[in-house]
């Protein structure tokens, strides 16, 4: 009888304590692991505006330094009776008229004229040799051949610094008439001359694509959440040229894939034998482009602990207080550990998927549930935890704002393109507008909310090395 007694007692006690709450009852739910495997990032495909700027005077520095001393030679004096030597004298001077190129070439020429007759095979000829200064003007047309400037040069005038003559019976006899054929023999191939080399030094396919290089080289965003921005170069498009105020204008654009990455730099992705040159009429005039805001587990922790800071949660005289919650990732799931205190003490686990209000800009989660072994061991220890009522007050906490998040990413994309300079004459400009929640996507370490941007993405390049 007095052990029924003593047993009684005991429970009694033991329920009067549990019901007053001010003994927990300890729960030890299986902790969920956390996923290891890599991340993997979608990509979206952009165009990219490349302007690029050629000023004359880079044409005229390399035109110099291509066509020097003798530029044009006829010593076949046999065929017509002339033999024609012309000699650059002085730099050439480029310069822009009505959407051309005008080209100021000083020269020298020296003309050998064969004066006589062949009769009865006997030669009687008399040789005379002329020598004059001059400055030949051409103008040229501007266009674009397969990475290579081409210009198509015609024979203005030939302004004689002195007019030709020869001393005759101790006169000063003009000779224009015979330097007139002279020069059109020669004028055709000084403006092949002039195309070649200006062809030749124009060449820029390595300029274009070292700058591409550049371009293509990921770019940290953020290095508190190593966040990464990564061109993949696909193909290249361009417009003709344009002369326009001692400039050659190429409206060049990039067809690529921009492309977020989080953690370690990722490898550039860049084949310049890929790089195919393609004409076009018209550039797309805006960019499309997804950011990323980062909001690591470690923050999103932190900020759900704040939620629930205070709070009791409980049913009749049971009640627990959350007192840390902790968060990771596993099988496309968030899991949402909770620490408490109270009438339960332990840990207890919830799984869910996050998604995103683009209203308030928060992250919340759909479908909140307890994970399998959280629910087992409830049922046995603390089914009124289980309870939808309580479930639902819990799913209101687990919720928190990425503002400045997406704050951080915008002024940073806009850093990168605020006259940013990979490399020595190619300047990074743009504007981004009409911002657009895109996707959640997890990895091991972070939430990422993609944004879609709506804009318009330049990079220039400036002269030539």
């Amino acid at each position: 009888m007095r052990t029924i007694f003593y047993i009684l007692s005991a429970l009694i006690i033991s329920l009067l304590l549990n019901g007053c709450g001010s003994t927990g009852t300890a729960i030890n739910a299986l902790r969920p692991t956390e996923d290891t495997a890599p991340s993997v990032f979608e990509s979206t495909t952009s165009y990219i505006n490349l302007p690029v700027k050629i000023k004359v005077q880079d044409i005229e520095n390399k035109l110099n330094l291509s066509l020097n001393g003798l530029i044009y030679e006829d010593t076949n004096i046999e065929e017509d009776d002339i033999s024609i030597k012309v000699w650059k004298q002085m730099p050439i001077k480029l310069k822009s008229v009505n959407g051309k190129i005008q080209v100021l070439l000083p020269l020298k020429a020296e003309v050998q004229y064969r004066i006589g007759t062949e009769a009865l095979g006997i030669k009687m000829y008399d040789i005379r040799k002329y020598t004059f200064n001059g400055t030949v003007t051409l103008l040229s047309d501007i266009a674009l051949t397969n990475w290579q400037m081409r210009t198509k040069t015609e024979f203005q005038s030939l302004d004689f610094k002195e007019s030709p003559t020869v001393m005759v019976a101790g006169k000063n006899i003009p000779i224009t008439y015979i330097i007139k054929p002279a020069i059109s023999l020669f004028r055709k191939d000084i403006e092949k001359s002039l195309d070649e080399s200006i062809s030749k030094s124009m060449d820029f396919k390595s300029n274009v694509l070292n700058a591409l290089e550049k371009v293509a080289t990921p770019f940290e965003m953020d290095a508190i959440y190593e966040s990464w921005l990564r061109i993949v170069p696909i193909e290249l498009y361009t417009t003709e040229a344009v002369l326009h105020k001692d400039l050659v204008n190429l409206e060049m654009g990039l067809k690529c894939n921009i492309q977020t990455y989080i953690g370690k730099k990722p490898a550039t992705v860049f084949d310049k034998n890929a790089i195919v040159l393609k004409p076009v009429k018209k550039m797309p005039s805006s960019t499309t482009a997804n950011i990323a805001a980062v909001s690591t587990y470690k923050d999103a922790s932190r900020v759900l602990t704040k939620n629930f800071a205070g709070q009791e949660f409980g049913s009749g005289g049971k009640k627990v207080i959350v007192k840390n919650v902790e968060i990771w990732h596993k099988d496309k799931k968030l899991i949402i550990a909770l620490t408490m205190e109270g009438s339960i003490k332990g840990q207890i686990y919830l799984s869910g998927f996050p998604q995103y209000n683009a209203q308030t800009n928060e992250i919340f989660f759909d479908q909140l549930d307890y994970v399998l072994d959280t629910k087992s061991k409830l049922a046995r220890t603390a089914n009124w935890l289980a309870s939808g009522f309580i479930l639902e007050k819990i799913r209101k906490n687990c919720r928190y704002s990425i503002t400045e998040n997406l704050d951080d990413a915008k002024t940073t994309i806009k850093g990168f393109m605020t006259n940013y300079k990979p490399m020595p004459g190619v300047v990074v400009n743009g504007e981004l507008k009409n911002f657009s929640f895109e996707k959640l996507q997890l990895t091991n370490s972070a939430i990422i909310a993609f944004l879609q941007v709506q804009g318009r993405l330049d990079i220039s390049i400036d002269g030539l090395e």
